[in-house]
């Protein structure tokens, strides 16, 4: 387990580098006592691991900016790759507060060693195109939503692809999550693409989403609670992370039907190989406590294998109680 007595730390991304481990995480002072002001004072963390357990805390690896810029309220979730030429991305989103509210849009910053991170002077390098994606006045939600970047290569070398939690620019309110799509061939400019599913699968949106193979199947996992589900789909569930097939990394994706695999205790799921043993492992962040309290720390990793049908956990290790 990953806990700071002195923060709460929630969303996270892991990198591993061939040798050590790494965890890139979203924390806040527990000073602010309430859990509900951390996003608006989130700066991002690191630690470094051996084996996904023992985590030592290491130098942090971004803060705000200082205004005006894209990230002068928070930098928020994102995900790391490594170029060719050995520089480490780090791609991550930058919130700012306006009069019409908050937006989100999306730059990097790059290191030679995962430690030492700088900021691109051309941030932020994606917004949300309103040709597809909903805008802030649109009127429709509580936030411009374009966030949570992660990242992969194309399976073809055909340069870059981002995936990126967004909303459409049509349909109900509350049923407006896409997976959004921009397209890069050196990771330093970025073209917006349309979205790689369609609105109206019963959510507001598709939080921190990954694409990993387990045994054998191509899956995308992302996270949804209760407030963000469409009113039909929250009438049955309180959400959690869920889990969809996808058929290739381009999609498509069976948002039809996708699996819950968790409740409201833990939030954010990633998927990592465990170099030791070639086994595919699950790690979240600890949500909700008893009585619905915030928690705030990472769970130890919990081995995940496909039967064919469902993302299953090991039998010697305990499933979170709701939620399935």
């Amino acid at each position: 387990m990953f806990r700071l007595p002195e923060a709460w730390v929630w969303d996270f991304w892991l990198v591993d580098d061939g040798q050590r481990y790494h965890v890139f995480f979203l924390y806040a002072s527990r000073a602010l006592k309430n859990p509900e002001q951390r996003h608006y004072r989130a700066s991002i963390g690191h630690a470094v691991s051996h084996d996904l357990v023992t985590w030592e805390r290491v130098a942090d690896a971004l803060v705000r900016s200082d205004p005006p810029a894209f990230d002068d309220l928070a930098t928020w979730t994102g995900s790391v790759v490594r170029h060719p030429d050995g520089t480490w991305y780090m791609f991550y989103t930058g919130a700012t507060l306006t009069p019409r509210g908050n937006i989100q849009t999306i730059g990097y910053a790059t290191s030679p060693d995962l430690i030492t991170w700088d900021k691109s002077p051309t941030n932020p390098v994606l917004t949300a195109d309103s040709r597809w994606y909903e805008k802030l006045d649109d009127c429709q939600w509580h936030d411009e939503a374009f966030r949570d970047p992660w990242v992969a290569p194309d399976p073809r070398g055909n340069g870059w692809h981002m995936l990126i939690t967004a909303r459409a620019n049509d349909g109900p309110s509350d049923n407006r999550g896409v997976i959004g799509h921009a397209w890069s061939p050196d990771l330093h400019h970025w073209e917006p693409r349309p979205p790689l599913s369609t609105p109206g699968c019963g959510f507001g949106q598709l939080e921190v989403m990954q694409v990993a193979e387990v045994g054998g199947q191509l899956l995308l996992m992302f996270s949804c609670l209760g407030g963000d589900l469409s009113h039909q789909k929250r009438a049955s569930t309180s959400g959690g992370i869920w889990v969809a097939r996808a058929e290739t990394l381009l999609g498509p994706y069976d948002l039809k039907n996708v699996q819950l695999i968790t409740g409201t205790d833990m939030y954010v799921g990633r998927l990592i190989e465990n170099r030791e043993t070639g086994q595919t492992v699950f790690l979240a962040f600890h949500h909700e406590g008893q009585g619905g309290s915030f928690v705030g720390e990472i769970i130890d990793p919990r081995p995940v294998s496909w039967d064919g049908q469902a993302l299953t956990f090991s039998a010697d290790l305990l499933l979170p109680e709701t939620g399935h």
